[in-house]
């Protein structure tokens, strides 16, 4: 009998998804989405999809793979419209199977919405028990994926079809769900996005081309503006619903709820790419200031800084500015590996980190190094690191990490361990 290998989760917090979505008739939303989901495929990449408007006619295409695998110029050619919607998705809720892939296209009596959601729900049992009992009372139909998406989705169509128009219908939909959701919808007649309560998931918009010129974009993230020349213009505020449509000049913006803003602080300290902008500052410049703080309140004689690539770099810049140490490129990353590769030894599996990361030889032996990375989750990665940095010839290695401990596993959205597996919750760090 063959028994199933385990499933070695990383040693990373997994990104959360990505969402972009545009209104901007004349224009090629398709391929203006296709670059948005382009800059935003740090949050996932495990499926991508784009749902197109046409009138009241809707052309969707997702599949498996990052968004230079599922489409070409091809499929983006025969997606013509005003209005796009598009996902990439890590799964935390869910499996990673293509019927998991978002856009969700769901038809009301008001005609299709697509749907894309960047976030985790934690009362999806309940929601699921109440869908399923109101759905099979309506017309018979089962809930078809395992993740939490299709039952916001659920939600917005039955409100939809209770004889509400769109703008309540969704305010209805978002009051059922409890957790982090920030939303992208697309109808027939406008485009919406939509924050939870507490914000827990970044979302922006911004405008195409000259201001009051009615074309709009919304993303997770500012980068995802940046990409296709549009111009930010706010965030969407946490319990806010945001309504954008074709030859207004300016959004209409309502609250649905009110509640304490929440923002995850791993979007500023890891997730969300540096160049993307919180609270009027790049991420970069934040998490070098992190690097800075940390190397006032954890000191060490040493000859030189490195960062662990890509997240730890910044910080550890600033470690190296505010304690004078060198900064130096000790770490080499393969960019052209995945988020899962072959392994097909125990020896391999104990030696990955040097598919990922190799250390330079000639910049560490016989140096004092600080390692600076961003966080630390189940401490397997740091502890292979200290390892290959000493068989590289380095006299001291001192770990400094530029987040909080992470003591407890997180349900809105980011794939961390159980609590067991963290290794600030068993040792005083």
């Amino acid at each position: 009998m063959k028994v199933a290998p385990l499933t070695v989760r990383p040693d990373r917090m997994e990104e959360a998804c990505g969402v972009f979505a545009v209104l901007a008739p004349g224009e090629q939303v398709a391929s203006l989405c296709y670059f948005g989901l382009y800059a935003l495929q740090h949050r996932g990449q495990e499926s991508a999809g784009i749902a197109v408007f046409d009138g009241d006619k809707v052309r969707l295409h997702k599949n498996m793979g990052l968004v230079s695998q599922v489409f070409d110029q091809n499929v983006l050619e025969l997606m013509p419209g005003d209005r796009a919607v598009g996902h990439t998705r890590y799964s935390t809720t869910g499996s990673s199977k293509v019927c998991n892939a978002q856009p969700l296209v769901f038809m009301t009596r008001l005609g299709p919405f697509a749907l894309a959601h960047n976030g985790n729900l934690v009362n999806t049992a309940e929601l699921r028990k109440q869908l399923l009992v109101d759905k099979l009372n309506i017309n018979g139909l089962d809930i078809n994926s395992s993740g939490d998406s299709e039952l916001i989705a659920f939600a917005l169509q039955q409100a939809v079809n209770s004889g509400m128009a769109w703008d309540e219908a969704i305010k209805a939909a978002a009051a059922q769900c409890k957790g982090a959701f920030s939303l992208a919808i697309s109808t027939p007649e406008a485009l919406y996005a939509l924050r939870d309560g507490h914000g827990l998931r970044p979302l922006v918009f911004g405008h195409l081309g000259e201001s009051g010129s009615a074309a709009w974009v919304v993303s997770s993230e500012t980068c995802g503006l940046d990409i296709v020349g549009a111009h930010f213009d706010d965030d969407v505020a946490p319990g806010e619903l945001v309504r954008f449509k074709a030859g207004e000049d300016h959004p209409f913006r309502s609250r649905w709820c009110e509640e304490t803003p929440k923002l995850c602080v791993f979007e500023l300290i890891y997730f969300a790419r540096p160049d993307s902008r919180f609270f009027g500052e790049s991420l970069y410049s934040y998490r070098r200031r992190i690097g800075q703080r940390l190397a006032q309140e954890s000191p060490v004689e040493a000859d030189l800084v490195i960062g662990v690539p890509d997240s730890g770099i910044p910080a550890a810049i600033g470690f190296s500015q505010s304690s004078g140490i060198p900064f130096g490129d000790g770490l080499i990353k393969n960019r052209y590996v995945g988020r899962t590769f072959i392994q097909p030894t125990q020896a391999m599996r104990e030696a990955g980190i040097r598919v990922k990361l190799n250390p330079l030889r000639d910049v560490i032996e016989g140096q004092r190094i600080v390692v600076v990375d961003d966080s630390i989750v189940r401490g397997t990665t740091s502890r292979k690191l200290v390892q290959a940095f000493r068989e590289a010839g380095a006299k001291e290695v001192h770990m400094r990490i530029s987040s909080p401990p992470v003591t407890h596993p997180c349900f809105y959205g980011i794939d961390t361990d159980s609590q067991d597996q963290l290794i600030a919750a068993r040792f005083n760090l």
